[in-house]
């Protein structure tokens, strides 16, 4: 329904190729744009979900598809949603008044998905005090999602508990038989490779190596886990005791589009299947 910087869109043949076979309830602690949700929805494989993820206007706009889709669809259907870069920045500019607020949660919602959709690439970067700074796309024509696709979403949801939280409370209650997929933000390759930042905290490498040992005590406790992260060795030196395996995926956010092919990223499973 909404693009997102590292969406794994792109990447769902070979994640659903290292699947487990089987689980009881799915864990997504960082859902992002929930690409791999979705697809085990359509393919029912999915009977109870617990989904998460620390952007809280990200949260906002799944509680209110699954709660109040019709709302959404009218507010969507404002004519005001104009694909200009005067109306971009007037929007953002709404937004950032209203962002992290605990009202208005339907109109925080129809102003992400235009601004989602209008950005450059799908891409979520705020400042230092918590501002959405994504500059106007230039596309070429309006996009907003379709009423049944909004309709679709909120069925989808129905029995998905969706949460605001930090990735060890989203998994707190898993317990052998369930299934975990973790899709941090990405360890960056480089000095300069970080292109943006999830809140206004950032995920640093602490926080990379909690995850890992959440890794672990989930694996003894009998919970499978599936984990993608970038291809460096300080990622998978953290891993090393669990499978892992080198894939390859292009990067979207690159304006560049020679740089956006032969990026490597390693996928973790702590199964066989």
């Amino acid at each position: 329904m909404i693009k997102w910087a590292g969406g794994k869109r792109q990447l769902l043949p070979t994640l659903t190729s290292q699947l487990p076979p089987e689980w009881n309830t799915y864990f997504e602690p960082f859902l992002g744009g929930g690409a791999l949700l979705v697809h085990l929805q359509n393919e029912g494989r999915v009977t109870k979900a617990v989904v998460s993820d620390l952007n809280r206007e990200l949260i906002n706009l799944y509680r209110v598809v699954k709660k109040k889709p019709e709302t959404l669809i009218e507010s969507l259907n404002s004519a005001r949603f104009e694909n200009n870069e005067g109306t971009f920045r007037q929007l953002k500019s709404e937004f950032n008044e209203l962002i992290g607020c605990q009202g208005n949660n339907t109109e925080r919602a129809a102003l992400l998905i235009y601004l989602n959709k209008h950005g450059y690439n799908g891409l979520w970067r705020v400042n230092r005090k918590g501002k959405f700074n994504v500059p106007f796309g230039h596309h070429p024509k309006r996009s907003l999602p379709h009423e049944a696709l909004i309709r679709s979403f909120s069925s989808m949801l129905r029995n998905v508990t969706i949460m605001n939280v930090d990735f060890e409370k989203t998994v707190k209650r898993a317990k052998k038989g369930d299934f975990v997929y973790f899709d941090p933000p990405y360890h960056p390759i480089s000095k300069t490779a970080r292109f943006t930042d999830y809140n206004s905290s950032g995920f640093t490498f602490e926080d990379q190596v909690r995850l890992s040992e959440l890794f672990r005590t989930l694996s003894k406790k009998g919970v499978m886990v599936m984990l993608s992260n970038s291809k460096v060795p300080a990622i998978e030196e953290l891993y090393q005791d669990y499978t892992v395996r080198t894939i390859s995926a292009k990067r979207f956010i690159n304006c560049d589009g020679n740089r956006r092919s032969g990026t490597s990223e390693i996928l973790v499973t702590n199964y066989e299947n």
